[in-house]
């Protein structure tokens, strides 16, 4: 089955492809349609945001369409960066990103913080399903490991005493926001095709 993943994020269609192949799911990207407009997300909410994604291409190219928005919240400062996770820092940079944060968090000794990530599946129709799944865990003081993408190397999962940067995508994927919101999602996608 095709569904076309309203991304331009290599690394979450890294992650999307690795989870749902052995499922018969292929992702099509942005970028396999040669789609290069920006959508907007200008929503309140990660929700908000996948909705908008999943609804710009499904009403674009008339097919089904999956969408995630997903960051991370750190308590101490609001849960922020949140929405605005991959545009937290002026140029959008992970590594910029990362030390942005670190210099916003400074010595705070509260570093709890989760990750959290939407997917939507949005029909042509108007139809959509949503999916939410919760990662929590704590800031590190530093970056560790190249693993992943995004907030990876800061962000050390409960249970764990290394980040998401030094962990093996298969083990990540099992504990993952995305991983718990695509697992959701499997278990009801033979009702929602």
């Amino acid at each position: 089955m095709d569904i076309i993943f309203a991304s331009s994020n290599e690394g979450k269609i890294r992650e999307f492809r690795e989870i749902l192949s052995p499922y018969g799911i292929n992702i099509i990207s942005l970028k396999d349609l040669h789609f290069d407009k920006e959508i907007i997300e200008d929503g309140e909410t990660f929700l908000d945001n996948a909705i908008i994604k999943a609804k710009t291409v499904a009403k674009t190219y008339n097919k089904p369409a999956m969408s995630d928005d997903s960051g991370i919240c750190v308590v101490a400062l609001n849960n922020a960066p949140g929405v605005h996770s991959a545009r937290y820092s002026p140029n959008r940079d992970d590594k910029e990103n990362n030390k942005l944060l670190l210099k916003n968090l400074g010595d705070n000794k509260n570093r709890r913080a989760f990750y959290e990530c939407d997917i939507v599946i949005y029909f042509p129709d108007d139809r959509y399903y949503s999916f939410v799944g919760q990662c929590y865990g704590n800031i590190a003081y530093k970056e560790e490991g190249n693993l992943g993408f995004g907030y990876d190397p800061l962000f050390i999962p409960d249970g764990f005493d290394v980040s998401f940067g030094l962990i093996p995508a298969e083990e990540k994927n099992k504990i993952s926001h995305r991983g718990k919101a695509i697992q959701s999602m499997l278990k009801e996608i033979k009702n929602i095709f």
